[in-house]
C-alpha cells in the first residue's frame, strides 16, 4: 500500500512537465543537482536554530534591551479568589454584565471589583515587553543576515535582474552552493519558527501565521524537490526585504523609541508594498505562472506551486489592509504606531473610566468607546 502511494506521489509526470523526470537531476559530469534527500538537512539546523535563539535571547537581546532602555510595565498581581479563577479559566476572562453580578453575588464584590480583579489577571496572561522585544530582536537579526546574505548570493545572477532567465534550461539548473545554504538555512529557520509557535507571543493573526509557515515550507521544499530553485531564491529574497524592517520597528516600539519606530515603520511600508504587491505579482509571479507556458504545457506541479504562491499573497494582501490601517492613524500625527495584532495592556486608568451602568466592558473600555484598534507585528 505505502509502495503504490509513494509510487504515485512521485509520478514524474505530476512534478514534471512532459519528457521531463528524476532522471534529469541525476549529477553528471560534475554538475551537482538539488535533491529530494537534502531536505533532511533542516532538521538539525531547525533544532540549533532553536538552541541559537536561547542563548541569543538571554544574552545578545537582553544586552541590546538595556541598551536601548526597554522597561517593563509594573503589573499588580491579583488576590487569589477560586471563584473568580475558576471562572477565569473554565469560562471566560470577559465576563458579561449578567454574569459579574452573579459573580458578585457568589464573592461578596463589587461590579468594579470584579471588572478590576479580571482585567489584572487578563494583564498577567500577556506578554511582557522583554519577551515581546527578544523575539523581535531575534527575527530582525536572522531577517536581516538572510536578506544581506540571498542578496550577494543572487546580485550576480542573471536572472537577478531577467526574471525569463530562471528557466533558461529547466529543469536542469546546476546547484551552486549558495543556493545550497540559501535554501537549508531559509528552511531550517521557518521550521523552527512553526515549531516554537505554541511558546512564541500569540497576536490576532495567529492563524494566518500558521498558514504561512506551512505554505512557506512547502513551497521552498517543493521548489528544491522539482528544481525550482531559481524562482525560490527570488522569493525568499523578496521577502526577506522587508521583515528585518518591520522588526527593527517593533524593537523601538518597545523600548519606547516613538519617532525611531514610525519612521522606520513608514520605510517598511513602503518596501513590503512595492516588493510584496508589485515585485512579487507583477514580476516573479508573472514568470512562474505566464511565461512557463509559452515553454511547456501545464502540469500538477505548475499548478501546486503557483497555488502556494497564490496562498501567501493572499496572506500579503491581508497584512497589506493591517499596514494600510496603521499607515492612516500614523498620517494625522499619532505619536504611537501600535499592532494591530498585538493584545493591549489594559491599564489602571482604564478600568477607573470604566462606567459600570454601560454594561460589560470591551478592550477595557466601554462600547460607546471601544474605538480603539490595534496593531500588526
Amino acid at each position: 500500500m505505502l509502495s503504490r502511494l509513494s509510487e504515485w506521489f512521485w509520478n514524474e509526470r505530476l512534478w514534471f512537465p512532459e519528457g521531463h523526470g528524476w532522471a534529469n537531476l541525476e549529477d553528471r559530469d560534475g554538475v551537482i543537482y538539488s535533491k529530494t534527500s537534502d531536505l533532511w538537512v533542516t532538521l538539525p539546523i531547525a533544532l540549533i536554530f532553536l538552541i541559537i535563539r536561547q542563548v541569543f535571547e538571554r544574552t545578545v537581546a537582553v544586552r541590546l534591551a538595556a541598551a536601548l532602555g526597554v522597561k517593563e510595565k509594573v503589573r499588580v498581581t491579583v488576590a487569589h479568589n477560586s471563584v473568580l479563577e475558576s471562572y477565569f479559566r473554565t469560562t471566560s476572562k470577559n465576563p458579561k454584565q449578567g454574569e459579574v453580578e452573579s459573580l458578585g453575588k457568589k464573592t461578596g464584590f463589587s461590579e468594579r471589583q470584579i471588572h478590576r480583579w479580571f482585567r489584572r489577571r487578563r494583564n498577567q496572561e500577556r506578554p511582557n515587553q522583554m519577551k515581546k522585544f527578544k523575539e523581535a530582536s531575534w527575527r530582525f537579526t536572522f531577517y536581516l543576515l538572510a536578506f544581506i546574505a540571498g542578496l550577494a548570493a543572487l546580485i550576480d545572477k542573471p536572472w537577478f535582474y531577467t526574471m525569463e532567465e530562471m528557466w533558461a534550461g529547466f529543469p536542469m539548473l546546476p546547484l551552486l552552493p549558495s543556493q545550497y545554504w540559501y535554501y537549508m538555512i531559509e528552511l531550517g529557520f521557518y521550521m523552527s519558527l512553526l515549531f516554537s509557535v505554541a511558546s512564541d507571543v500569540k497576536r490576532k493573526d495567529f492563524k494566518e501565521q500558521i498558514v504561512h509557515h506551512v505554505a512557506t515550507i512547502l513551497l521552498i521544499s517543493f521548489s528544491w524537490c522539482v528544481n525550482y530553485i531559481r524562482a525560490g531564491t527570488l522569493i525568499m529574497l523578496v521577502h526577506d526585504a522587508s521583515d528585518y524592517l518591520l522588526e527593527s520597528a517593533k524593537m523601538f516600539n518597545y523600548a519606547g523609541w516613538r519617532k525611531a519606530c514610525n519612521y522606520i515603520f513608514i520605510v517598511f511600508a513602503v518596501v513590503f508594498m512595492i516588493t510584496r504587491l508589485y515585485i512579487l505579482p507583477f514580476w516573479i509571479i508573472r514568470c512562474t505562472w505566464v511565461y512557463p507556458l509559452t515553454i511547456y504545457p501545464p502540469f500538477f506541479g505548475f499548478y501546486f506551486f503557483n497555488g502556494l504562491l497564490f496562498v501567501l499573497q493572499c496572506l500579503h494582501i491581508f497584512w497589506a489592509i493591517l499596514i494600510l490601517r496603521m499607515a492612516i492613524k500614523f498620517l494625522p500625527g499619532n505619536n504611537i504606531v501600535e499592532d494591530e495584532r498585538s493584545d493591549r495592556e489594559e491599564t489602571e486608568s482604564e478600568e477607573d473610566e470604566t462606567p459600570m451602568k454601560n454594561g460589560p466592558v470591551q478592550n477595557g473600555h466601554s462600547p460607546l468607546n471601544n474605538n480603539h484598534h490595534r496593531k500588526n507585528e
